[in-house]
């Protein structure tokens, strides 16, 4: 079965900076071809796409984060990153790893398949 887990996330002020990390089973990595990104939800509101990465390495970001957010994969840890600076109140959500055995699509929540149990991330002003 494949796993993810996220940690990094907390509470920061604006302008602030976190790391977050999710933790994906070697399953995931071992395929050709798959994607992996980025949700968050907050609290109230539809979950939406973030960032996503292809094994590749091709990156697709959402507009509200293009510039301040940067999703990265560590093959060798089987570990997918995403690095939020300028955090602003309004990016307080809970922040969810999604996986797909495929390339990427449309940075849909539909199109993915394995979800971890997410991070919070809270910025304060």
């Amino acid at each position: 079965q494949r796993q993810l887990v996220e940690s990094g996330g907390g509470s920061v002020q604006a302008v602030g900076s976190l790391r977050l990390s999710c933790a994906a089973s070697r399953s995931v990595f071992i395929y050709i071809s798959y994607c992996m990104g980025w949700f968050r939800q907050a609290p109230g509101k539809e979950r939406e796409g973030v960032a996503q990465i292809d094994s590749s390495g091709r990156t697709d970001y959402a507009d509200s984060v293009k510039g301040r957010f940067t999703i990265s994969l560590d093959n060798a840890r089987n570990t997918l990153y995403l690095q939020v600076n300028s955090l602003k109140p309004e990016d307080t959500a809970m922040f969810y790893c999604a996986a797909r055995i495929d390339g990427c699509r449309v940075l849909s929540r539909a199109w993915f398949i394995y979800w971890g149990q997410g991070t919070q991330v809270t910025v304060s002003s």
